[in-house]
């Protein structure tokens, strides 16, 4: 049987039980009522109201009676329809989300159902609108990735054909074509590294191992490994000092500040400064890297943290040698969520700012912890 004849029939027999039961109430309860006033009319009327007893109490059960029993069709009418319009109602919008299921099945990811009211009705009908907003946003950015990635790879694509073309045909010698060749291969091996790493990141599959380290570790590190190429373009690294401690894993926060000195320095014309300091924020500390470039419209920077995004791709590409994957501050910033802390970026006319930022630690160490 479908749902909306069970639905009303089980409606209808719950309003027949309780007309039965209203009308069994009645006949127990109503003779105690009316036997009140029939006493009193039989003391006020003496002898007479005595024999009349029997004829006042038949006359009042038969109007009481008679009156609940002229009320039952109206009730009976009014609680059906009430009946009628919830069972429908209900069968509606179970109609309405097994469509909507379907329609998803199907890769209709912007179905959405109405939401009108105020019950649990309307409460799954938005639950449903949120899911299917959820699939809409994954399914585009499964379309966009495929399409970013299908154009980062058209790139050394197109060179490494040109240069075994040029091979096969002599035009160049194998002395010249091979280290171009083994280029373009780097590039195609960063990418498939990077969107590797960032999608284990983001879904959180990004093993690490956390333990306390000494912020002044990781900046010393940080400016041994790149005093020298700041000063190869000409840019002035200041690294500060901090005594503080953090709960990181030391080779992805490396990688993370990195990524930004690389950055910093990529965007910094010669005789410019890239500063790398520390200090407290509440219970983390925060790292921030500020460089003295033209600075990120605020169009962009909102953007940056996006796969694949560039402010300029053809400087990008000029600056980095063609290397450059166009995921580094995407795989930075899931390092930095993964490891309970975050990433994010100001700017303006003097420079940009990326303020990464790590939980705290005792001072001294903790016991190390594997995150799976």
């Amino acid at each position: 049987m479908k749902l909306f004849p069970r639905l009303l029939l089980a409606h209808l027999l719950a309003v027949l039980v309780a007309l039965g039961a209203l009308l069994l109430v009645a006949e127990l309860t109503l003779p105690g009522v009316y036997q009140h006033h029939v006493d009193q009319m039989v003391r006020a009327m003496g002898e007479p109201g005595r024999a009349l007893r029997p004829d006042l109490e038949a006359g009042m059960r038969g109007a009481l009676t008679g009156a609940l029993l002229l009320a039952l069709p109206f009730a009976a009418l009014a609680a059906a329809l009430s009946a009628l319009l919830t069972s429908r109602r209900v069968v509606r919008s179970v109609a309405l989300l097994g469509q909507g299921s379907r329609d998803l099945a199907g890769g209709a990811y912007a179905r959405r159902l109405p939401e009108g009211g105020r019950d649990e009705l309307t409460d799954l009908a938005r639950n449903f609108n949120r899911l299917a907003a959820a699939l809409e946003r994954v399914e585009q950015d499964r379309v966009a990735l495929i399409g970013e990635v299908g154009h980062e790879l058209r790139t050394p694509l197109a060179a490494l054909r040109g240069y075994s073309e040029a091979l096969s045909d002599g035009v160049l010698p194998p002395a010249q074509v091979a280290p171009a060749v083994a280029r373009e291969v780097r590039v195609l091996e960063r990418l498939a590294q990077d969107l590797s790493l960032v999608s284990r990141a983001e879904a959180g599959h990004v093993d690490l191992r956390l333990e306390a380290l000494a912020v002044q570790g990781l900046l010393d590190a940080a400016r041994e490994r790149f005093a020298d190429v700041h000063a190869a373009r000409g840019v002035t690294l200041r690294v500060g000092g901090s005594g503080a401690w953090v709960q990181a894993d030391p080779e992805r926060a490396g990688q993370v500040l990195a990524n930004l000195l690389h950055n910093a320095a990529r965007h910094t014309p010669p005789g410019g400064t890239v500063t790398l300091e520390a200090a407290p924020a509440g219970g983390a500390v925060a790292l921030t890297v500020r460089d003295t470039g033209g600075g990120i419209a605020p169009a962009h920077l909102e953007r940056i943290f996006e796969r694949f995004y560039r402010v300029d791709e053809a400087r990008t590409r000029a600056e980095t040698g063609g290397v450059g994957s166009g995921v580094g501050l995407t795989v930075a910033r899931a390092l930095a969520r993964r490891m309970d802390g975050d990433l994010r970026a100001e700017s303006g006319a003097g420079g940009s700012t990326f303020t990464f930022t790590l939980p705290g630690a005792p001072v001294g160490g903790a016991r190390p912890d594997t995150v799976d």
